[in-house]
Order: C-alpha cells, then sequence, then structure tokens
C-alpha cells in the first residue's frame, strides 16, 4: 500500500547485510522494497565482508550519519569470528546515541552476543540462559523478569499461527486491532538481554509451552530509538517470498516502525486489509 506523497523529503535508510544465517540476499530485497514502497523511504545498501579474513574490512566505513536510520539485516551465528572493525561499532554505538534510528531486523537480534553496547540498543536477543534477563508475560500482558541462569536459554520451537497481541499504547501499534493473526511466525521465549528502557508493544503466547513472550519492542538509547522483534524470518529453503512476510499486518507493522526509529512520529496509515484475530490477511509481491 503505497502512501500519498508528502511535502517532507524521503527518509534516507541504511540497510546493513552481507551475512547471516538467513537468506539475507533476499531478505534485503523484501525490506528495501517494503519500505520504498510505502513511499516515505529512500535506501541504500552497504554490505559487508564475508570472511574473518578479507582485507575488504579495512575500508568499510558505513557513514551512519548521512541516514535517519540504520537496519541491521546481519549476524555472525554461523560465524563467530566475523565482528565489525571497532571504529565501525564505536560509529554505531555513537550514531544511535545521538538520536539516530536502529531497527534490528529479525534474527540481527542474534547477533554480537560479546558487544555489550549492541546488547544494550536490542534490549534483548537470541542469547544463552545465563546472559542477563529474560521478559515472560501471563495472557493478561503482566511481565515478569526472569533473571540470569533461571529459565533456558533463547529458542522458538516450531513456528506458528500467532495471534498477535497489543500491549503498549505506541505510536507504532496505535490504530491497530488489540488481537490480530500472522502466519507461521517464530515466538521466541528467553529472549535474553539488559532487557533497561524498554517497551514492549506486542506479545503471543508459545503454543508448544502454553507461555507468553514479547513480539515486538521499542528501547531508548541515549537520544536514539530502536526496534526490534521476531517476525521477518526468511531462509534459505524458502521457495519466493513465504506468507509470513506478506502479512499485511507484519509489513506496517515494519514501515511504521522504521518511521518512528527515524522520525519519532508515525504518520503512515493502518490499511484497510490489516488482518483481524480470526483472519490473516497476504498480500500479493
Amino acid at each position: 500500500m503505497a502512501q500519498e506523497s508528502t511535502s517532507r523529503p524521503p527518509i534516507r535508510a541504511l540497510i546493513v547485510d552481507g551475512f547471516n544465517n538467513h537468506d539475507w540476499r533476499k531478505t534485503t530485497a523484501f525490506i528495501r522494497a517494503t519500505l520504498e514502497e510505502s513511499g516515505l523511504f529512500a535506501t541504500d545498501v552497504t554490505t559487508t565482508p564475508g570472511l574473518a579474513d578479507d582485507p575488504a574490512w579495512d575500508t568499510w566505513r558505513p557513514r551512519f550519519r548521512d541516514y535517519e536510520i540504520v537496519v541491521v539485516n546481519w549476524n555472525n551465528v554461523r560465524k563467530t569470528d566475523l565482528r565489525w572493525p571497532k571504529p565501525v561499532e564505536s560509529d554505531l554505538v555513537r550514531y544511535v546515541r545521538g538520536g539516530g534510528g536502529l531497527l534490528a531486523f529479525h534474527s540481527a537480534n542474534n547477533a554480537f552476543p560479546d558487544w555489550p553496547e549492541y546488547d544494550r540498543m536490542i534490549g534483548i536477543g537470541w542469547r544463552g540462559k545465563d546472559h542477563c534477563t529474560a521478559l515472560r508475560l501471563d495472557a493478561d500482558g503482566n511481565i515478569q523478569r526472569i533473571l540470569p541462569g533461571e529459565g533456558e536459554r533463547t529458542s522458538h520451537g516450531p513456528r506458528q499461527d500467532t495471534v498477535v497481541v497489543r500491549l503498549a499504547d505506541h505510536p507504532i501499534t496505535r490504530g491497530t486491532p488489540g488481537r490480530w493473526m500472522t502466519p507461521d511466525i517464530e515466538v521466541y521465549t528467553y529472549a535474553r538481554g539488559p532487557a533497561e528502557d524498554l517497551t514492549v508493544l506486542t506479545y503471543g503466547r508459545h503454543l508448544a509451552t502454553d507461555s507468553y513472550w514479547p513480539l515486538e519492542w521499542v528501547v531508548s538509547f541515549g537520544r536514539g530509538r530502536v526496534y526490534s522483534s521476531s517476525f521477518g524470518h526468511i531462509w534459505e529453503s524458502d521457495v519466493g517470498i513465504p506468507d509470513r512476510v506478506l502479512c499485511s499486518g507484519f509489513q506496517t507493522s515494519l514501515i511504521r516502525a522504521a518511521e518512528w526509529v527515524a522520525t519519532a512520529k508515525v504518520t503512515y496509515p493502518v490499511p484497510s486489509d490489516f488482518p483481524t484475530e480470526d483472519r490473516v490477511a497476504i498480500r500479493s509481491r
């Protein structure tokens, strides 16, 4: 759904990719198309080297400050020896702390378990049992903090159709149904991190364990804003674009989240084809 053009120039977005345990090429193409088709964004892509000893790391220096939002579609789950150059890591921290927007797309919250500032920026992510705090909810949305060493490591089990329950009154979710259905997503259990200055936007039931966990959350980091979620899984074995990311609810959430982290406002409307609690809404691509 393209939005009518406004007098505002496009929001400048930078997507970082180059390695992931998911299909990062297809994912970047999806993110770019979804943001640009909204009429709100102009996107660029910077691609990292894929090997730790690649000499191209010496010159990979993205200019985060030239953008209003950085979308991270990258992780080092399968190659733990991969790490961004220290100057780039410092630049990202400085950028977000100074007011830049960061969107950690799906498995980007799996990245950098040994980078404390990144942990702080994303709030919670895919981590071990002893790594910081997990947030669990009950059916009414009450949040319990689970201490390091208690519970389990992060996991998700089988993907599932999930009722997304709105918790926070936040610009990203304002105007959406209180409950809506999305298909075939991962509900993370025991996502862990510092969980500081974090607001849970939506949550869902993990069917296999009959328990409730965050689906989308935002974090304040200095003057910057960060959004992350467990939505957006595109696997290497997926044929075409899977229904789980063609869901109009997810696409709307992605656009509104990106606009909010970039500008602190949301103008993108909730579309007429938004899902309901009993009906998924899948768009063609």
